[in-house]
């Protein structure tokens, strides 16, 4: 198994910095305390996502009867989506509506915690990271494979609890412009991998596709 891609897709994919304007506005109303928690609880929750998805996804899909060509196809198309979401310099997962941004509000303002929904879920790692993890745990040929990806998650959270520690700061040195480049450089890069996928799931459903290639 490669073992850079992987870890750039998920960087790619989970983006903290495209999540730092929605970090700022969850915990406007937090201490510095609790903001430093909400930053590393969203970091190990996005871990734990990533190490879930990379030891049991696979084993779901059998339950399920879901082979992973198909599954590379859906979550090429999912990958496909972020990637467009990121272009238009939208977080790649965010699918938060105006309704969920209320009621986290709500929620913080009663001390609630916030970091694992809405930032972890869905935010940081939804659909498209959870696919694109079990697609390469496909790929992986020995445990220390699957244990590279457990790592990967690691250096994915640990990302997210920097980043997020330093999210004032982000914000006053990139700017919203400066993150919306960062989005979207990372988008095409995206973009570039999910294609890849699909047509790597597609050329396995339809062996005449990968003859004609």
């Amino acid at each position: 198994m490669d073992l850079v891609k992987p870890l750039i897709t998920l960087l790619a994919i989970v983006n903290p910095l495209a999540i730092v304007p929605f970090f700022i506005h969850f915990t406007q109303e937090c201490t510095d305390l609790q903001r430093r928690r909400t930053a590393w609880v969203s970091a190990f929750s996005a871990f734990m996502v990533i190490a879930v998805s990379a030891l049991l996804g696979l084993q779901v899909l059998s339950f399920f009867n879901i082979s992973i060509a198909s599954f590379q196809v859906g979550g090429g198309m999912l990958l496909l989506i972020s990637a467009l979401n990121m272009l238009n310099a939208a977080p790649a997962e965010s699918k938060t509506n105006k309704d969920e941004i209320r009621a986290t509000e709500v929620k913080a303002s009663l001390g609630a915690s916030i970091a694992v929904v809405p930032l972890t879920i869905p935010l940081l790692t939804g659909p498209a990271t959870m696919s694109t993890v079990v697609i390469y745990a496909d790929k992986a040929q020995h445990y220390w494979d699957l244990a590279a990806l457990v790592g990967y998650g690691a250096v994915v959270g640990l990302a997210t609890g920097v980043t997020f520690s330093l999210a004032d700061t982000i914000s006053r040195v990139l700017g919203k412009t400066g993150i919306n480049v960062m989005t979207r450089l990372m988008g095409l890069i995206l973009a570039a991998l999910a294609v890849e996928v699909m047509a790597e799931g597609l050329g396995t459903l339809f062996p005449v596709l990968r003859r004609t290639l």
